[in-house]
């Protein structure tokens, strides 16, 4: 039991539930930037550089025969792919500026001193205090 009991305390931690959050999150934004890759942005590149779908670009390594497929290189997908990461990168990427420029403004916010230095209005409140004390 005490195995169990250690796995509800690991699993319940507010960083794993953040974490498992996160991951989830992350891949329905990869599969949104995928479609959007995909479908979005690569047609009209396609269409700009002479009608290409960049899913079917591929070079053919060997041809088809009735016992196996071709054997090709998807290159097309690659750029497809490649162009998905850097989407995701930079997105990440602007997440984690943004992060660290609230840390530097909570780092750069001065904090109030525990004992601030009295004032020349209150030094000298307390020299007269101090020499009507004395005259008693």
């Amino acid at each position: 039991m005490g195995m169990i009991k250690e796995f509800k305390e690991f699993a319940v931690k507010g960083n794993v539930v953040d974490m498992a959050v996160g991951i989830v999150i992350g891949a329905a934004f990869g599969k949104i930037v995928t479609s959007v890759v995909g479908d979005v942005i690569m047609p009209p590149i396609g269409l700009l550089i002479g009608g290409v779908d960049f899913s079917d670009l591929a070079i053919v390594l060997k041809e088809a025969t009735a016992e196996a497929p071709a054997v090709t290189i998807g290159y097309g997908k690659f750029i497809q792919t490649v162009l998905d990461f850097t989407i995701v990168a930079f997105a990440i990427f602007i997440v984690v500026k943004g992060i660290n420029r609230l840390k530097r403004k909570e780092e750069a916010a001065p904090t109030p001193p525990a004992n601030p230095a009295p004032s020349k209005e209150e030094l000298l409140l307390t020299e007269i205090r101090d020499l009507l004390r004395d005259k008693k």
